[in-house]
């Protein structure tokens, strides 16, 4: 039984000026929402509002949103329902503990990220009721500050609350991210979902970081596709020790859906490039500390 839904957000804020928060942002602003994009760095927001958000790709769109802010202490007096962070992983725990700061009951926090419990470490600051966990499933790069390319867009995308209680609030939201053009599902298998996909990231991503391939390049070189092979059945490996449901058939569709991947450059060798901190311990290092804990 689906959850019946009396919540109706109409203020979203989005923590995160990257191309992934520029997508959601610039979708939520066309489906006629308040939205407020939040970054550190007042470069990325400049020309959200005057041109607006342009997204080219699979997906086209030219959209401002609302308002801007640089600290996440200005969403206090902004007072957004739903808070989005799609920032780096890494930053997690400075930003819970920042919003905790002007927590109110009723407004819900989505972790729209990669990697395996980036929704516990939220919870860990602000406790289960409000926290919900996204899989996204759309692959995009920024151009430069407010202009995303989007080489694919393969939804559903994916929306669960962590917990039950909040089932309600996970369904009106998964709503209306569908009506706004990013199609999602609320789902009760989301676990297994993050898994997937981190697998996929934590075979990719450092593999390209380390050598600057592309992933078709990595994908068509002989020798480093060996390497990516080999995580990919090692990841499988700790997932099951861990009693995560892949399916059946987990392993020839990763490497279907990698060898589709095209000259994308996954966020990990940009995160290199541009001489970032990388996603490194949400990815691989929670397969390795989930190889201690299944003890194998």
């Amino acid at each position: 039984m689906k959850a019946k839904s009396n919540f109706r957000p109409k203020s979203f804020a989005v923590v995160g000026a990257g191309p992934v928060g520029c997508i959601v942002a610039a979708f939520l602003a066309k489906g006629g929402y308040d939205v407020t994009l939040c970054d550190v760095f007042p470069e990325l927001l400049k020309p959200v509002l005057n041109p607006g958000i342009i997204i080219e790709g699979a997906e086209t769109l030219q959209q401002p949103v609302t308002r801007t802010c640089t600290s996440i202490d200005d969403l206090a007096e902004i007072a957004p329902e739903v808070i989005i962070l799609t920032v780096k992983a890494n930053a997690l725990p400075l930003i819970s503990s920042a919003i905790e700061g002007f927590y109110k009951e009723g407004v819900y926090i989505i972790s729209w990220q990669n990697g395996i419990d980036t929704e516990a470490v939220i919870a860990k600051t602000l406790g289960k009721k409000p926290v919900m966990r996204a899989v996204v499933n759309y692959g995009c790069g920024l151009v430069k500050p407010g202009h995303v390319r989007m080489p694919f867009h393969h939804p559903p995308h994916f929306l669960q609350e962590l917990d039950p209680e909040s089932a309600h609030a996970a369904v009106a939201i998964a709503g209306i991210l569908t009506k706004c053009g990013l199609p999602t599902s609320h789902t009760d298998k989301i676990a297994s979902m993050v898994w997937r996909k981190a697998i996929l990231n934590s075979c990719m991503n450092p593999v390209c970081a380390v050598t600057g391939l592309t992933m078709a390049q990595a994908m068509g070189d002989p020798i480093v596709f060996q390497i990516v092979d080999a995580l990919v059945k090692e990841c499988v490996k700790v997932a099951r020790a861990n009693e995560v449901s892949l399916g059946w058939d987990f392993y020839p569709g990763a490497i279907e859906y990698m060898r589709k991947a095209g000259d994308h450059k996954p966020s990990m060798l940009m995160d290199i490039e541009n001489k970032r901190r990388t996603e490194i311990d949400y990815m691989n290092g929670k397969f390795i500390e989930y190889v201690a804990q299944a003890g194998i």
